[in-house]
């Protein structure tokens, strides 16, 4: 068999690309060199070597010169990863996530740290934070919550009760996709998936698989995992798991509602990376607990109304005191270097009984 020939046009275009191809690679390692330079620069002086607010700075930097055709977001995502793979030559960092490979953490974590990054995969979201709190990894990625189903409540105890804090977030679009390891929907037994997967998409299984068991697992990729060794088995997970696990997607997006988003909180301890400098559009999060008192809470909202401080987010979780007392986790906007913010976060710590600020952090982009 013959191979067709290009013609004269579009073989002289291919060589015009293969030249610039040259010139971008020589580009590509003369940025590394300087990095790696920046990396022995950062060691002397004992500085972070990954700032995820020069990122974001360096993106929005070169987005703002793009003439174009490429698209801001597309070239948003190939500088991301350049940067990624020029800090893995300064120093390889060490991401913890929820494993096995082909979970929306792990994509979460991709997003936000390039794919250079030495992802440990985890079992659990407990695991992750144990992990980076004891510097098993220098940074772990964690649901923090769903559009669909709220927060997830075993994360918001452990940045009660760990030293991590939070020093960004990652607002990822969940697209839930059945998977098997034949391309039918017929005969299936059990659907295998996370807790949280299970329930964005009860509706869906409720009307297509009303007969089949839903078993529980502490990750998406799991259930596929375990869907590829069981023929009568069915997963929830991405179409990155179904690559991973070599499976059929059945059915695509069969989350009950469209618009299904998770935030995913970055945590690491204060020693590896300290408080971002301000970007203007900033989150911080906090858990404070009131004396069980009439107006408590009422007198809890007040210095954020006072100081014009916006809160995002309110959700409250009991002590386990035995006493009927909460937690109440706050989000607000704006940053602490903001002296409106800072006036009302003095004010909060006032009438508190309990104070913790979890991290002020770049807003993610929804």
């Amino acid at each position: 068999m013959t191979t067709p020939q290009a013609s004269p046009d579009l073989a002289s275009l291919r060589v015009q690309i293969d030249n610039i191809d040259q010139q971008l690679l020589a580009l590509l390692n003369q940025r590394a060199l300087v990095a790696e330079r920046v990396g022995e620069v950062k060691k002397r002086e004992g500085s972070a070597y990954f700032r995820p607010d020069r990122v974001a700075q360096v993106i929005e930097k070169i987005k703002g010169a793009n003439p174009g055709p490429l698209k801001p977001t597309h070239v948003a995502a190939i500088w991301r990863e350049i940067m990624s793979a020029c800090l893995a030559l300064e120093s390889p960092q060490r991401v913890a996530v929820l494993g096995p490979a082909g979970t929306f953490c792990e994509e979460a974590a991709i997003q936000y740290f390039g794919g250079a990054a030495d992802l440990l995969y985890c079992n659990s979201f407990e695991e992750v934070f144990h992990a980076t709190a004891a510097g098993s990894a220098q940074y772990g990625v964690v649901g923090i919550e769903n559009s669909t189903e709220g927060v997830v409540t075993r994360s918001l105890d452990m940045l009660l009760h760990t030293p991590c804090h939070v020093v960004g977030e990652v607002s990822l679009l969940i697209r839930h996709n059945l998977l098997r390891t034949t391309n039918s929907a017929e005969n299936i037994d059990v659907v295998v998936a996370h807790p949280q997967a299970l329930a964005q998409c009860q509706a869906w299984l409720s009307k297509h698989l009303p007969h089949a068991e839903r078993r529980p697992v502490e990750s998406n990729a799991e259930g596929a995992r375990l869907a590829a060794l069981h023929p009568n088995w069915a997963g929830i997970a991405s179409e990155r798991a179904a690559q991973q696990f070599g499976l059929h997607v059945v059915a695509h997006a069969i989350q009950d509602e469209a618009y299904n988003r998770t935030r995913f909180a970055v945590i690491c301890l204060p020693g590896t990376l300290t408080t971002p400098e301000p970007s203007g559009h900033d989150s911080t999060s906090l858990i404070i607990s009131v004396p069980n008192r009439p107006g408590a809470v009422y007198d809890l909202l007040a210095p954020l109304k006072k100081h014009g401080v916006s809160m995002t987010r309110f959700e409250s979780r009991p002590a386990r005191t035995g006493k009927w007392e909460y937690y109440f986790y706050v989000d607000i906007e704006g940053h602490p270097a903001q002296p409106n913010v800072a006036q009302a976060l003095a004010e909060l710590q006032q009438l508190s009984a309990f104070y913790k600020l979890l991290g002020t952090y770049p807003t993610a982009a929804s």
